[in-house]
């Protein structure tokens, strides 16, 4: 299983892209994929073929309409781990004694 975390922007729909994101939070949601969103990026979590398909998706949704898109990828692999995307923060909450914002 992978995590991935993912920004999406199209440069040409100015200052405020909140209807651009929610589209592809749509997508995402509606994907089965288990993921998290906050205000600076997503993290799916799945297999490689599963979360870059949503990618896929997303951009080719974002592409219809924009010109120019920038799109920024971090992957995270670690063979055999799944659920990471609650077991990592609840982990530090751990360590830290409390839970946290997320």
């Amino acid at each position: 299983m992978i995590m991935l975390e993912f920004s999406l922007v199209p440069l040409d729909k100015g200052p405020s892209i909140g209807a651009h994101v929610a589209r592809s939070l749509d997508l995402i949601d509606k994907s089965g994929v288990d993921y998290r969103f906050g205000p600076m990026g997503t993290v799916l979590e799945g297999t490689w073929d599963e979360v870059f398909g949503v990618i896929k998706r997303c951009f080719e949704r974002a592409s219809e309409d924009s010109d120019r898109i920038t799109l920024s990828i971090k992957v995270d692999y670690r063979k055999g781990a799944m659920s990471r995307l609650t077991e990592k923060i609840e982990g530090v909450e751990k360590r830290v004694g409390r839970k946290l914002r997320t």
